[in-house]
């Protein structure tokens, strides 16, 4: 009898192991990793009553490099153009160790525009979210550099607070292309984030 309950509980082990999946490759697994495809980009129409454009760490310390100069900034100063002629607010920010003097001369702020100072999320340590309330802020256009920055963080602080937000992925920018597919990834996927992010162009963006 002890030699048939041992071999029992033997028998019984060995189903129990057999029932666990083995251990996950993590490391491993990311060389099988396939890129998603491209994501889903659509036009916007901006309602200019709740609508601010954020344009975010623009400077000369962290926006030297060939896709953010020569990339992302003339794009961004076209929608800086266009939000100002539609009496949409531009908020811009600048990151510590930086001041006004650092943003890059094409998409510089004008006087009376507001600058607001932090690390990678604007929300954190400044008053972004009350420049956005007094104004009646209910939509927000982010632009930024970096992409898995300042971009990726500010946008997704902003959908968790309740505002809708417009990301246009030829406005942001990052040395690395697989940052940028990253942020955008994220910013479209992200519990509370994607259901609140509409992916666009500048070129789709419409005031």
């Amino acid at each position: 009898m002890k030699n048939l309950l041992v071999r029992l509980g033997a028998l019984v082990a060995l189903l129990a192991s057999s029932l666990v999946p083995a251990s996950a490759d993590i490391v491993g697994d990311w060389t099988t990793i396939k890129t998603p495809a491209p994501p889903a980009l659509k036009p916007v129409t901006i309602d200019r009553t709740t609508t601010a454009l954020l344009v975010l760490d623009f400077v000369d310390r962290i926006c030297n490099f060939p896709e953010c100069t020569s990339g992302a900034v003339p794009n961004v100063a076209k929608l800086i153009a266009a939000a100002r002629a539609a009496h949409v607010p531009v908020i811009y920010s600048e990151v510590g160790g930086t001041t006004a003097a650092n943003i890059l001369p094409a998409v510089a702020p004008q006087s009376g525009e507001p600058i607001v100072s932090a690390h990678a999320d604007k929300f954190i340590g400044t008053n972004l979210q009350e420049l956005l309330d007094q104004k009646g802020i209910k939509n927000v256009i982010v632009t930024g550099v970096a992409a898995n920055g300042a971009a990726l963080y500010t946008a997704s602080h902003a959908a968790f607070l309740g505002y809708k937000v417009v990301f246009p992925v030829d406005a942001i920018a990052a040395p690395d292309r697989f940052a940028d597919l990253l942020a955008v990834w994220n910013v479209a996927n992200a519990p509370g984030v994607g259901t609140s992010t509409t992916l666009t162009t500048t070129g789709q963006v419409t005031f």
